[in-house]
């Protein structure tokens, strides 16, 4: 059945995409016999993950072949899926610029990765590439399904959408899953003993119900109550407090912190937990450098086999599931709305369930949204049409518009002074020019 199936990773010389994604692959039954091609644009970091995947292979006397290239036109031949996971580098000192610039004009928002004006400048400089390597697959294996893990998910997966309409794609993030054990422990009850549904927007949305698979029982009314508390006491790696506050107030809980629900509100940086938010940006990096480190020296030492470990994403659940045209539900993707939200807009890509089958991943038909977070993603969906619209019209005056409407912005002479900034400091990593 894998036989047939190429599976092209872009981005595989980031060793914890690369190597986990990879483990994934060669611990599935069902992908037996697949070819898996690592793409990257630096070699280095390529060469140590494909020394690492062919000890694997061999150490395990597996049946998968394996390629690695620098060119993604010779990658993409005959490929049936693609993972990618780009980042525009220097990935952090551009993270550090999208928050510290903005902040110099007296803006407020809270991490500036996804939403907000770092989303603004972190769109305008990955989207381009991504497109770019959208254009090759549409061009040289149409039928191919495209995943996406790079940020800002929404925005990102929004272009492709518009850019390429007949494309098969999904885009998957974490944040839903690494939340699940937090449920557990305000309702009591392991996840398998739970329905859950989740959605609205990536990094932007809630628990929308939750109930006792054995009695029906309905769990909000006990994580209304006990909810807040427990998300207030627990010293989380970037905050749950404004976790707290939505959840009192809309009476639903999100499922992602405060450092990626807070970057679409005007309000958080007085409700969400900053400091812990500022302690997670400083040390993320030195984690994944340690991480690295550590990895490099593993593979160097001739133990790269045992880096190469199943990761905890859904890439490779979802590939089976299409191969294998299951036709099960996948609890959280990003795709097209489709009538998932029937009160937001239509041109939006949504977070949501989705079934998975040999058609893809389509998203699950919920009704509408709760109205009030509706309003809220409502807001955020009019700054995600102006920032796709400003980078496909290399328009500034466009991105100059998504900035204005976007609610984590004060003033028009902060929206003008950011923008003007942080084009100018950034030009050098930005593929595109506005004008």
């Amino acid at each position: 059945m894998g036989k047939k199936e190429k599976i092209v990773l872009i981005g595989a010389g980031s060793l914890q995409f690369g190597l986990g994604t990879v483990g994934s692959i060669l611990a599935s039954e069902v992908l037996r016999g697949a070819t898996v091609c690592l793409h990257d644009i630096n070699k280095e970091a390529l060469d140590l993950v494909i020394k690492a995947c062919a000890a694997a292979v061999e150490e395990r006397k597996l049946d998968f072949a394996l390629e690695s290239t620098l060119d993604r036109a010779e990658a993409l031949q005959g490929a049936t899926f693609i993972v990618n996971s780009i980042e525009v580098t220097p990935r952090f000192k551009l993270m550090d610029m999208d928050y510290r610039v903005p902040l110099q004009f007296g803006n407020k928002q809270v991490t500036g990765e996804n939403g907000g004006p770092g989303g603004l400048l972190h769109s305008i400089r990955v989207i381009p590439p991504i497109l770019d390597i959208c254009a090759d697959v549409a061009r040289i294996c149409p039928d191919a399904f495209f995943i996406n893990f790079s940020n800002p998910m929404s925005r990102i997966c929004l272009a492709i959408k518009r850019k390429f309409p007949s494309l098969r794609f999904a885009g998957l993030c974490h944040e839903y899953e690494h939340f699940l054990p937090y449920v557990e422990k305000i309702t009591g009850k392991p996840r398998q003993e739970l329905d859950i549904v989740s959605g609205g927007l990536n990094h932007f949305g809630v628990i929308l119900e939750i109930k006792d698979k054995a009695s029906g029982e309905d769990m909000y009314p006990k994580i209304r109550k006990d909810g807040p508390g427990f998300l207030r006491s627990l010293a989380a790696y970037d905050g749950l407090a404004l976790n707290a506050f939505v959840l009192e107030s809309f009476g639903y809980m999100p499922y992602t912190p405060d450092s990626h629900f807070g970057e679409y509100v005007q309000w958080a940086w007085e409700r969400a937990d900053i400091p812990a938010i500022r302690r997670f940006m400083r040390t993320y990096e030195e984690v994944l450098m340690a991480d690295f480190k550590k990895l490099t020296r593993r593979i160097e030492k001739g133990k790269g086999a045992s880096c190469v470990v199943p990761d905890e994403e859904r890439a490779v659940p979802i590939i089976e599931g299409i191969v294998t045209d299951k036709n099960y539900v996948e609890p959280s993707v990003n795709v097209p709305n489709k009538g998932v939200y029937a009160n937001l807009p239509e041109d939006l890509v949504v977070e949501c369930p989705a079934v998975v089958n040999r058609q893809g991943v389509n998203g699950v038909a919920y009704g509408e949204y709760p109205k009030g977070l509706a309003a809220l993603l409502r807001a955020q969906a009019s700054v995600q049409d102006l920032v796709v619209e400003a980078i496909l019209q290399r328009s500034k005056s466009i991105a100059l518009q998504a900035l204005l409407v976007d609610p984590v912005i004060e003033t028009s002479w902060q929206a003008k002074q950011i923008l003007d900034e942080m084009l100018e400091l950034q030009k050098d990593y930005i593929k595109i020019q506005l004008t």
